[in-house]
């Protein structure tokens, strides 16, 4: 299967990164390469762009989907976090657009081995990066009831996360929970009927928990959005896209936090896609945009 993702908010996320010619642009969540191409379109004559994702399989996606703008772009199966020592490798002091599109992708959904959905049977994995060694069997097998609680309630916003955390240790204790089908009867097992019958998918937040803590994803992105002070070049624009509350409460703390001495706002609210957008592509349903741009001289202090 080939890596198909349609890059979400593509005209705005083009607006508010504002990539000119000879400019420097990092996509720090390259995926199948959509909103890259598009950047190195209009960095071209004289730009450059870095791609990261610790995906592997997106990683060789976008090196074909790229392959037309050969040296002008360069691909690193990496975290975003490490992204100041990658500048940092490439001699770069920072860059003039930093584009984040956070979440799991259309095409890790789909690939049913990966074990991001509730949807078919699979092993418990869910790792964005193979390389690593913890993975979502891992966590339901092994971590303490309390713990496992914690995720559900902080990560998936679960209501009946102490209930479920409950009935992952009582049936883990009679054998080993390997699949995804596994997990969901457990999760239905624990969610009293009636509140079952109305709703999303009652394994819906359990899985997201289990996937942002297997990938460490609020912590990859607070660790990074702290950082942005090393990253940017003086007037350059950071973009994030996010698709759950959790991550874009993130986003606007941090934007905060360097308003007014190192970033000016340009989002005072989180842009949505349109009607029109969301009908072509139901995964932008709950995408939110923010933006920000490096003031061209450091207020701090004056």
């Amino acid at each position: 299967m080939y890596f198909t993702h349609e890059p979400v908010l593509l005209p705005e996320v083009l607006r508010f990164l504002n990539p000119q010619p000879g400019e420097i642009v990092v996509d720090a969540t390259v995926g199948g390469g959509g909103h890259a191409y598009a950047l190195l379109e209009r960095l071209q004559p004289g730009g450059f762009l870095l791609g990261l994702d610790r995906d592997a399989e997106a990683i060789r996606a976008a090196s074909l989907k790229l392959k037309p703008f050969g040296t002008k772009v360069k691909l690193f199966q990496a975290s975003f976090s490490l992204l100041p020592s990658i500048l940092e490798q490439e001699g770069l002091k920072g860059v003039d657009g930093l584009l984040f599109d956070l979440g799991v992708s259309s095409y890790q959904l789909e690939r049913v081995e990966r074990g991001f959905t509730y949807q078919a049977e699979a092993p418990l994995d869910m790792r964005m990066d193979r390389r690593q060694d913890l993975t979502a069997a891992e966590i339901v097998n092994t971590w303490p009831e309390e713990e496992l609680a914690r995720i559900l309630k902080e990560y998936g916003e679960e209501r009946w996360a102490s209930r479920i955390a409950r009935f992952i240790v009582k049936a883990r204790q009679r054998t080993p929970i390997r699949t995804t089908l596994q997990l969901v009867e457990i999760v239905k097992a624990a969610i009293p009927a009636r509140f079952r019958r109305t709703g999303p998918h009652p394994a819906r937040r359990t899985f997201q928990a289990l996937r942002i803590a297997v990938n460490d994803e609020l912590g990859e992105l607070q660790r990074t959005l702290a950082k942005l002070d090393r990253l940017l070049n003086p007037g350059g624009r950071v973009v994030v896209i996010s698709f759950h509350s959790l991550e874009d409460r993130i986003v606007k703390h941090a934007f905060k936090d360097f308003s007014g001495k190192l970033l000016e706002i340009l989002t005072p609210k989180p842009v949505v896609p349109s009607l029109e957008e969301i009908k072509r592509n139901p995964r932008a349903r709950s995408a939110k945009l923010r933006a920000a741009q490096r003031v061209l001289k450091d207020l701090v202090g004056e």
